[in-house]
């Protein structure tokens, strides 16, 4: 068994969104093959055993699906490592008596809820904005029914692959929200599934995206960089073109 190491922490606490909130010290001690929440699970059961307040974070599915462990670590959106969530990153990546300082996503369109925890339903909302798509709902057809060249496919893959968990809009100096939407909007504009509703939906998103108070693209790429599904930043100029054709077309 390796030994254990000495964390020192500085954790952002905020009891609502209203709060001014504060940083405070913390000290650990974590195994080296712990993850980041795993090592957040043991300081929030010294807290609990001393009659203090636990920290409040998110997490759900812990093996890099979901999106949910939204921290920013050292000043990055899920810590130092590329291609990674939170969840993902393993206490090997620090040294023993290192100072990590954690806070939560810093974006006006994610309010926090309380400490590391934030309101991301901004996200839903623009999801919900898109609509449907066009398809049967009967038995499932044969995988080659439509023809898609593996090149178009493979792109429309790596859109779908975000897991919105809102990194991207972290990691902006203007809290945009255009790798996320741009990635969207891309995984059907490539598909033949997704050409019936894809002029209403791109304004429809866009739209909605703007109505939430996400800040606008400055093209600093800060957002791909640190994607933990390295989603990449052409999804965003398809999203631009996308907007044009329809707003072009009258929509």
């Amino acid at each position: 068994m390796e030994k254990a190491m000495k964390i020192n922490l500085k954790v952002w606490r905020q009891k609502n969104a209203s709060d001014a909130g504060k940083f405070e010290t913390y000290s650990v001690e974590a195994n080296p093959d712990m993850s980041f929440l795993e090592m957040f699970d043991v300081l929030n059961e010294n807290l609990i055993s001393e009659g203090k307040e636990p920290v409040a974070f998110d997490h759900d599915c812990r093996e890099g699906i979901c999106g949910m462990c939204s921290m920013v670590i050292n000043g990055r959106p899920h810590g130092p490592k590329g291609g990674i969530t939170t969840c993902q990153l393993h206490m090997r990546s620090f040294n023993d008596g290192d100072t990590v300082v954690v806070e939560p996503w810093r974006a006006n369109a994610f309010p926090v809820i309380k400490d590391l925890s934030v309101n991301r339903s901004a996200f839903d909302r623009i999801i919900a904005a898109g609509g449907f798509v066009s398809v049967n709902t009967g038995n499932a057809v044969d995988a080659n029914a439509i023809l898609i060249p593996k090149e178009v496919a493979d792109k429309s893959f790596e859109a779908a692959t975000c897991i919105g968990c809102g990194a991207c809009v972290s990691a902006c100096k203007n809290a945009s929200a255009m790798l996320f939407v741009g990635a969207k909007v891309t995984q059907l504009a490539l598909l033949p599934q997704g050409q019936a509703e894809a002029k209403t939906r791109v304004v429809a998103m866009v739209d909605q995206m703007d109505a939430e108070g996400f800040g606008a693209c400055t093209n600093t790429g800060a957002c791909a960089a640190e994607c933990p599904k390295e989603i990449p930043l052409s999804v965003i100029a398809t999203l631009n073109r996308e907007y044009l054709k329809a707003k072009m077309s009258g929509h």
